[in-house]
């Protein structure tokens, strides 16, 4: 099965009727030129290659349908003010593309508010209707946090250690800049609110962020701690990570951790 991604750049003003055609597409088109929001649309279309091009389809036809049908809608909700929280319009999107592109299947529909927030569609596998009601809404937030840790397993020998860990199993540890993305589901309110993003941070940052923001992961994290811990590779800190915060959401379930090691390492946690 192949998976292709396209993001779709685009500005929406608020402060002049006026829609400036850029042809700058890596900008976004249409350009924001003032005052006004600027999103990154991005669809997912699953699918066999087409025998004459291996395409499995032309971008210039992703591109096509996302700025003719998906566009007008998140213009309409901003003019009309009810964008609200975002969930029903990315989830109208998503219905509105899905017969776009005969012959492939719209797996998943990113809208991205910012580099850090964004709202994802998917259609859930666990059921046949094609309704609303069956589409799996997602928000994600990131969060950062920095660390120190080191990567050792008491029942190796040192010689074990150095093939297997290497300098990351320095007695004093070394540091990362850490990154995760904490993703809910659930079913958005009227208001298009999945839950509150000041009430999601404020959990996220009291039950996972706080615990872990320059500490020595091994010696001051519960969960890591020398003497019979887990050791903290980016797996087992997304684990931990994901594990603490399940039972804090109650109107949203929570459906993944992602941590960043480093930006070329992260590692998805689900449960």
């Amino acid at each position: 099965m192949f998976r292709l991604t396209r993001e779709v750049r685009f500005g929406i003003d608020t402060w002049t009727d006026d829609v400036v055609d850029s042809k700058n597409g890596h900008a976004g088109r249409p350009a924001l030129t003032g005052r006004g929001y600027y999103f990154e649309l991005q669809a997912t279309l699953a699918g066999p290659l087409e025998a004459s091009s291996s395409y499995l389809r032309n971008i210039k036809h992703v591109d096509d349908a996302v700025r003719g049908r998906a566009i007008p809608i998140i213009r309409r909700a901003i003019e009309s003010r009810t964008f609200g929280g975002g969930g029903g319009v990315v989830r109208d999107c998503f219905v509105e593309l899905e017969s776009a592109w005969p012959g492939a299947t719209l797996s998943r529909l990113v809208m991205r508010l910012s580099p850090f927030l964004n709202w994802g569609v998917e259609r859930n596998q666990s059921t046949a209707s094609k309704d609303s009601g069956s589409l799996m809404i997602k928000l994600s937030q990131r969060f950062e946090f920095s660390a120190a840790h080191r990567l050792h397993n008491p029942g190796l020998d040192d010689a074990q250690h150095v093939q297997l860990f290497g300098k990351c199993n320095n007695p004093l540890g070394h540091g990362h800049n850490y990154e995760v993305e904490v993703t809910l589901r659930g079913t958005p309110d009227s208001r298009g609110v999945l839950m509150p993003v000041g009430e999601f941070e404020s959990l996220v940052e009291l039950h996972a962020i706080d615990a872990f923001d320059h500490k020595h992961l091994n010696m001051e994290v519960e969960e890591f701690r020398l003497e019979g811990g887990l050791n903290p590779s980016v797996e087992n800190i997304a684990m931990v990570i994901y594990r603490r915060l399940r039972p804090v959401f109650v109107n949203a379930q929570l459906d993944s951790v992602t941590v960043w090691e480093t930006p070329k390492t992260w590692c998805e946690y689900r449960e």
